[in-house]
């Protein structure tokens, strides 16, 4: 087996497709973290329980995705010099950006778990859910080392053309988490804690498997003296590449957390159909994220290889393949979605709020899909100054547009939902006009 591909050579969508099936079951699987903790918490402790576990989501995903962002850049780097045959350069890259996210994934799991309180205070989480969503929390956001090794190890891997080893360990992982979720919540009366022990666990094994295996298999791990000592300029380049896509991501959460704040404003009732809709939405993203990271790894390697017509080609054809992804979305909730939130609680009312709320979501789809292709070429790319303003407009439009939505008298609390529409719409035209002005050709970065 193989475990590096040139995508430099060859068809350009099968490149992608290739690259993005495994990614897309892989990220399904890492998405049953959430979706099993919120299925077990809703239907066995309640709708409160459920409530207090997305309280806590916008704020834990803050931390979790400014490491992303550091891997994501370390993977840019890595896929560049690749496509440019580089090879020292990668090596050098691997050990130095080990340093750079093992350290910033330490202090953030330090920081996080001391300003628990402080953050859901600020969010306004009602008194009902406070307790819970603090022990909740506090556990995840100390998991943040694992999530950061798991996703520099996975980003790696990635940006050389494996996608299908981080898919292995994270269907084991998954499994893991669904047993471990069952026996801590339901056979040992753990709460809400029991769930996010369960996930803790789940993000180390995955994390330490992969990373283990990556360096016993994979050719480009074969590190040397000289290649894994501390290169300044290889850290420098991974933190000057990696802050503006973690800023991107930390700009993208406070956004987020915003909106939760304006949907816990609203009770637990809508709380927990935000949670719901959110966990499906995820789930959705799915498809679009695995197609945004097999455009960011082709676009990494043929910017390196020089070869920008190929990646032109590439964003066409991904485009496509997300507009017909949106279509099918769209009719599976227009029929489906009380029967879909039925899966997360049994009260009729939540179910009510929140498959009206999946079906206007459905149809902003292809907003998001556009959002997802053009981000992971720019990315790809190393077009970090949009990264930064990617995430400027969506703080800027879930902020401004939910501040008007929920005072007009009609909207009430679907501003919750019609804010990340409108946002989406937003986001989905900036990155358009980025990638017509064609910036990101000349975006190579040498070490």
């Amino acid at each position: 087996m193989t475990y590096t591909t040139d995508m430099t050579k060859g068809s350009e969508i099968g490149h992608i497709l290739k690259f993005a099936l495994p990614m897309l079951a892989g990220n399904l699987f890492q998405q049953l973290y959430n979706i099993v903790d919120s299925v077990v918490v809703g239907r066995h402790l309640g709708y409160q329980a459920l409530a207090a576990v997305g309280a806590t989501g916008s704020i834990t995903y803050l931390f979790y995705t400014l490491c992303i962002g550091l891997s994501a850049a370390a993977g840019i780097l890595i896929s560049q010099s690749f496509g440019a045959r580089q090879y020292d350069a990668v090596k050098r890259y691997i050990s130095n950006s080990a340093y750079v996210i093992g350290l910033f994934g330490i202090l953030l799991s330090i920081i996080s778990v001391a300003a628990t309180p402080f953050l859901l205070r600020l969010m306004n989480t009602p008194e009902s859910v406070f307790d819970n969503a603090v022990g909740y929390m506090r556990i995840s956001c100390g998991g943040t080392i694992a999530v950061a090794a798991y996703n520099w190890i996975s980003s790696i891997m990635r940006s050389l053309g494996d996608a299908k080893t981080p898919l292995l360990f994270l269907i084991f992982a998954s499994i893991v988490n669904v047993v471990l979720d069952i026996l801590f919540v339901v056979g040992l009366d753990m709460g809400v804690n029991g769930a996010a022990w369960a996930t803790v666990a789940s993000q180390i094994l995955s994390a330490a498997g992969s990373i283990v295996f990556a360096f016993r298999k994979n050719p480009m791990f074969k590190l040397t003296r000289k290649t894994a000592v501390f290169n300044k300029q290889a850290s420098f380049l991974c933190v000057k590449m990696g802050v503006p896509l973690a800023l991107q991501n930390a700009l993208v959460s406070v956004s987020m957390i915003y909106l939760q704040r304006t949907a816990n404003s609203f009770g637990d009732t809508i709380m927990a159909a935000y949670t719901a809709t959110m966990r499906v939405e995820q789930l959705i993203q799915q498809p679009f994220s695995s197609l945004s990271t097999a455009v960011s790894s082709f676009t990494g390697q043929n910017i390196g290889a020089q070869k920008k017509e190929r990646i032109r080609i590439c964003y066409n054809k991904s485009m496509k393949v997300s507009a017909i992804f949106s279509a099918i979305m769209l009719v599976v909730f227009l029929l489906l979605s009380p029967y879909i939130m039925t899966i997360f609680v049994k009260d009729a009312e939540v179910i009510a709020i929140g498959a009206f709320a999946l079906k206007v979501s459905a149809c902003f789809y292809v907003f998001l899909g556009t959002i997802h292709v053009t981000r992971g070429l720019l990315n790809g790319a190393g077009d970090v100054k949009f990264a930064f303003m990617n995430g400027v407009t969506e703080v800027v439009g879930r902020i401004g547009f939910a501040s008007i939505l929920v005072h007009i008298p009609a909207v009430e609390y679907m501003a919750v939902w019609g804010t990340t529409c409108l946002t989406w719409v937003l986001t989905a035209i900036m990155s358009v006009i980025r990638y017509k002005n064609g910036k990101w050709k000349d975006k190579f970065t040498h070490l």
